[in-house]
């Protein structure tokens, strides 16, 4: 910080200080002024004249007066005021005690609006610059009484001029106040949707794996002894689909990753063209799916693609856990005008009853995630037994729509 920006803190910090150094300096400007003579032979002289003892008095007041300009700068103008008249009116010569009406006017100017300066500023001029053209003993046209019209007129304007800086200044800082402020909600916003997002990702990893796992180390337990063959093929799959997960949840989990580091993963986000390896290890897990596609080839935009097959995966992990091995599930995905739809069904042919609609932090997620990309979602219990899983996704996401736009 410099010298002078120091100083400027110290002074604002200590304001009537600073009024009441101001006040002896138009005090001293006062009487210096009134020592000379604008009527002299030669011009301007100094030291010609003796101002008068009103005179030295009414400028004594005038200063003192400003040191109350911040706290109450209407009164102080008028205080002001009616000592520069009686000045004007008494003066012979005149004394300049004209100089504190103006700081107060300027002071009314600087700290109110634009409609009161106005009043005030024309009230102030015509009041004095009447008073010192029929009232003074100087002729009405002499110079003496124009310079209080020009004075007040210039106290007035710099005071107007200083309260717009102030505004403006003050505009600005608020501007960038707020400006930082959304800068921050912004990034807040984004970590939560950020956060939210990884941790749906992660329960459908841990949802859908574990629950594969866990059907094929039952399995496996089952037929240990018996049908031995058996059993290490439900291992295998055990072990599939816990590489997988490992595979997915390293993929996860390195998004948490500095942008430098060089272990940061690089696999695409799956999508439905991996759909067949989706729905492969539930046929390993024993569940029966029939799958019917006529979406056309459509490419999908990367997050609506990874919510169409996340939330198959959610919804035919739901069918594993809830369902029963006996169940069939059925899924479809459609290209419907500007949206592709997924679907899928269960008929809820086992032991165990669906999910409540709405319920659980699976049916959540799906529903977080096609609000994400604008879409909408259903579920569901289906009449005569079973679970439906409805989400209607735009084929184009809000980005690319304002793109083109554009």
């Amino acid at each position: 910080m410099s010298t002078l920006a120091r100083a400027r803190c110290r002074l604002g910090a200590h304001p009537s200080a600073l009024d009441a150094g101001l006040a002896a300096a138009v005090l001293a400007c006062m009487v210096a002024g009134s020592f000379a003579d604008p009527h002299g032979p030669d011009g301007v002289t100094w030291g010609v004249r003796t101002p008068d003892p009103l005179s030295l008095l009414l400028m004594v007041l005038g200063a003192a007066a400003l040191v109350l300009r911040r706290r109450a700068p209407l009164p102080v103008l008028a205080f002001t005021g009616c000592l520069s008249i009686v000045e004007c009116v008494t003066g012979d010569p005149r004394a300049p005690v004209v100089m504190a009406a103006v700081v107060a006017l300027y002071t009314v100017a600087a700290t109110t609006d634009r409609s009161t300066t106005w009043r005030v500023g024309l009230l102030t001029m015509t009041v004095l610059t009447g008073a010192a053209m029929l009232a003074g003993p100087l002729p009405w046209y002499a110079q003496d009484n124009l310079a209080v019209f020009a004075w007040t007129g210039i106290g007035a304007t710099a005071g107007d001029a200083v309260r717009s800086r102030r505004a403006f200044v003050r505009a600005i800082r608020e501007r960038a106040e707020k400006a930082e402020r959304t800068r921050e909600e912004e990034a807040r916003r984004r970590v939560a949707e950020e956060r939210l997002r990884i941790a749906r990702d992660l329960h459908d990893v841990v949802a859908h794996h574990i629950a594969l796992v866990n059907v094929q180390a039952g399995v496996a337990a089952h037929v240990m002894d018996k049908r031995p063959d058996q059993a290490k093929e439900a291992l295998a799959h055990v072990r599939e689909a816990s590489r997988s997960a490992l595979n997915e949840l390293r993929a996860t989990v390195g998004l948490l990753r500095q942008s430098d580091d060089p272990k940061a993963p690089t696999e695409p986000a799956p999508g439905l063209d991996r759909l067949d390896e989706l729905v492969a290890t539930f046929h390993h897990a024993g569940l029966h799916i029939e799958v019917a596609r006529a979406d056309q080839g459509t490419a999908l935009p990367t997050a609506v693609d990874l919510a169409a097959y996340r939330i198959i995966q959610e919804a035919l992990t739901n069918v594993q856990k809830h369902a029963g091995p006996r169940a069939r599930a059925e899924v479809s995905i459609v290209r419907v005008g500007p949206n592709i739809e997924v679907t899928v069904l269960d008929d809820g042919a086992g032991e165990a009853d669906a999910p409540a609609d709405g319920g659980g932090h699976g049916l959540l997620g799906m529903r977080e995630r096609v609000t994400a990309v604008r879409g909408t979602l259903t579920t569901g219990p289906r009449y005569g037994g079973g679970f439906r899983v409805h989400a209607i996704l735009p084929v184009r996401n809000h980005d690319d729509a304002a793109k083109d736009a554009v």
